[in-house]
């Protein structure tokens, strides 16, 4: 019998954050999460969000940007919405699934005025090791009711 959560890390393009989270769950979750990752649209996958994921010991590059429409079927416990658009867009998640929001900063918004690629990278980093410490929390931290 499987007693995994199973966890659905959704923002807009699924090509930055929710690719990180999904990596991450996978990374440092596996015994207890089943992780996915979609966005509202797809934007295809964020190389830097491969590179700086890579730097960190996770390899997602074989991670696909996928539609939400493509886990309609797929029996979720819990949707994280990781931006501020996908909250928005999708307040309810069809099926038994709860909807949790917590939002991380746009790396791609963050590093658009860097002017060196090591300070565009840097706030890839940032919001990695910040989505890092949010997953290290999980399951507990949604199934007990205490989100963000």
């Amino acid at each position: 019998m499987n007693n995994k959560t199973t966890i659905l890390f959704l923002c807009t393009g699924n090509s930055c954050r929710s690719q990180m989270a999904e990596g991450w769950a996978r990374y440092l979750k596996s015994e207890n999460i089943i992780a996915y990752s979609a966005g509202i649209e797809t934007h295809g996958l964020n190389p830097n969000a491969v590179q700086v994921m890579k730097e960190a010991g996770v390899d997602i590059s074989t991670q696909q940007s996928e539609l939400v429409d493509a886990y309609l079927d797929t029996p979720i416990d819990y949707v994280i919405t990781v931006c501020s658009h996908a909250h928005e867009t999708c307040p309810i998640f069809p099926g038994s699934a709860e909807v949790i929001h917590r939002g991380f900063d746009d790396p791609p918004a963050l590093a658009k005025d860097a002017k060196t690629e090591e300070e565009k990278l840097n706030a890839y980093r940032r919001v990695r090791d910040e989505i890092k410490a949010f997953v290290e929390t999980l399951p507990e931290s949604i199934t007990e009711g205490v989100s963000e």
